[in-house]
């Protein structure tokens, strides 16, 4: 089953996201389900010091990537460290964008209508 993850714990989770509020969650559900989409937040909250970074290195060194991955955070030399990590990691045909997933995008998954790329 192919899923879509949002790690995030203060941003309300768009509709069709499965979302993951720290990162246990987020590595538990990419060891377990095929991840389409992924957007990462680094900022979890006060009471961690786990980061969207820490799911950045688990993906790097278990060779386990989504189809997608979107860096959300609102923290620019931690999406850039983000970034920089995941790109020179990434295989060949993953996609990896450095900002928000687009509205138009956001709404086709809510709507049913988005369709994965094979």
């Amino acid at each position: 089953m192919m899923i879509h993850v949002y790690l995030d714990d203060l941003r309300p989770c768009p509709q069709g996201f499965t979302l993951a509020k720290d990162v246990k969650e987020c590595i538990l559900l990419l060891q377990e389900f095929d991840v389409d989409i992924l957007s990462l937040d680094h900022d979890l909250g006060w009471s961690t010091m786990e980061t969207g970074m820490d799911v950045v290195i688990w993906l790097t060194q278990q060779r386990k990537f989504p189809k997608t991955i979107y860096i959300h955070t609102s923290s620019p030399s931690a999406c850039t460290a983000m970034y920089q990590t995941l790109y020179t990691a990434k295989p060949e045909g993953m996609s990896l964008y450095p900002h928000r997933i687009p509205d138009d995008l956001l709404m086709q998954i809510a709507q049913g209508t988005y369709k994965s790329e094979p």
